[in-house]
């Protein structure tokens, strides 16, 4: 999750007042950089980073720097606005598809399989129905080549790859 930068303001610029004195002490902590804010509000986590300590009686703005995150920044800072205006936050900025999902963890699964020492077939049939192996050669059959590839991906995921789920795949213009 990218931390939206909030900083205190002493003009009144809207109506809307961030929720802060509903913090328990593991939402706010104190870092060398400033202060890390987490706020769930209607079910929806946001990350907030503050430059100074918080106030209940300020005013606030977002701040989103022009860097790669800023189209992701700008979406979760609506977000915000809506909900602290009283508004439903509105779609998330990415989710992954149910194929996607349901392929990730097969990926895992297989994985897991693969490190406690199953064999791709043994994988194969647990994964999907043992009836679509039995008659045909385990050598030749496109289930192989796929949990191939899952155990590959599980790898890949358990390898830091998992840090791509967090972001949307590259919309290049």
């Amino acid at each position: 999750m990218v931390p939206i930068v909030v900083s205190a303001s002493a003009a009144r610029v809207a109506r809307a007042t961030l929720p802060l004195a509903e913090l328990s002490s593991g939402s706010i902590r104190q870092a060398p950089d400033g202060w890390h804010v987490v706020l769930r509000i209607e079910g929806v986590q946001y990350h907030l980073w503050l430059k100074q300590a918080p106030e209940l009686s300020a005013f606030y703005s977002a701040e989103l720097p022009l860097d790669s995150d800023y189209e992701i920044r700008a979406h979760a800072a609506h977000r915000l606005w809506r909900v602290i205006n009283g508004r439903p936050p509105g779609p998330s900025f990415y989710q992954l598809s149910a194929q996607r999902r349901q392929r990730l963890a097969l990926a895992l699964r297989a994985f897991d399989g693969h490190v406690d020492g199953a064999s791709y077939r043994e994988i194969a049939e647990v994964l999907f129905d043992r009836k679509r192996i039995a008659e045909r050669s385990w050598k030749t059959h496109e289930l192989r080549s796929l949990i191939i590839r899952l155990v590959q991906d599980g790898l890949a995921l358990i390898s830091d790859g998992y840090r791509a789920l967090l972001r949307p795949p590259s919309r290049k213009k």
